[in-house]
């Protein structure tokens, strides 16, 4: 818990575990996450090392935490390999990350070495990132980080970024992983407009969002029903259809040049599916300032 008295994202952790337990195990050649699994603390690793393993746990509780482990790295697998792909295609000195939780970009993908990297995330979350940092202390593959706290329900996006040193006039590739779900559908609309008030021509916006499903909500409702801590208080707010997203990105200057569900990126990459209810619901989109 933070001095503020918020607890950082559990749901961070989790995506950390899954890109640990996939590290040198899924997708060779094409996804990668040596840092994920130093930022873990001791009993977060215990998970990751039995998915790893093939090991199921006896007890109720330890199994549905190994379950959503292994499920999880099903999940980002597809979603990270998409995302890294459009940002080396995209690189322009400039990349905020929102939501950024455990994300390990500027600790692992090449080709940052000339980028500024802004991490904006709620201040909890941000001050659990920075003390797992300092104790596990990987190298910084971007030119610059610049932790950036702000609270997306309440505080104002621009003005944070302002005082980070971010340049509005300069094109920005911005990066929106795994919050979106988290957030009302005001709550996007506010970002987006914060966003691209200060989104500069080419800039680009790589999007992961959720659509509507009934088996991908029946399995989240289970898991939480299970007593998993793992999604207790982060409940999804906001999904969107693929047109509705475009719709709504074109309303702030944005234009979609691809959207693609994960179950489609899964298959092919050649990566595990068996949660094919979650991969097909969600999707990574790729928007250019008009």
């Amino acid at each position: 818990m933070s001095e503020s008295g918020r607890v950082a994202s559990r749901t961070a952790v989790l995506v950390c575990q899954g890109r640990a337990v996939a590290d040198g195990r899924v997708a060779e050649g094409r996804f990668a996450d040596s840092v994920a699994g130093r930022l873990l603390r001791e009993a977060e690793r215990v998970p990751v090392d039995e998915v790893r393993a093939g090991a199921p746990p006896e007890g109720w509780r330890a199994r549905a935490a190994y379950e959503s482990v292994r499920a999880c790295a099903e999940v980002v697998v597809p979603r990270t390999v998409a995302i890294d792909d459009a940002l080396r295609a995209r690189v322009t000195g400039q990349l905020v990350i929102l939501g950024a939780g455990l994300d390990t970009r500027a600790w692992r993908l090449a080709g940052l070495g000339d980028t500024d990297v802004w991490e904006v995330d709620h201040p909890a979350s941000q001050e659990d990132k920075r003390a797992r940092l300092a104790e596990a202390d990987p190298q910084v593959t971007a030119r610059s980080v610049r932790f950036t706290p702000v609270d997306f329900a309440a505080d104002d996006l621009g003005a944070a970024l302002d005082a980070a040193g971010h340049d509005p006039s300069r094109p920005t590739t911005w990066l929106w992983e795994g919050v979106v779900p988290y957030l009302t559908r005001e709550q996007v609309r506010a970002t987006l407009a914060a966003l691209t008030a200060r989104t500069a021509p080419g800039s680009t916006l790589v999007l992961n969002y959720q659509s509507p499903s009934a088996k991908a909500a029946a399995g989240r409702l289970l898991t939480r029903l299970l007593g998993s801590a793992i999604t207790a208080g982060e409940p999804w707010r906001s999904l969107w259809k693929p047109h509705r997203m475009a719709s709504l990105l074109a309303e702030y200057g944005l234009r979609v040049i691809s959207d693609d569900s994960l179950l489609t990126l899964a298959e092919r990459l050649g990566s595990p599916a068996r949660g094919r209810a979650s991969l097909k619901s969600g999707r990574v989109a790729v928007a250019e300032s008009r």
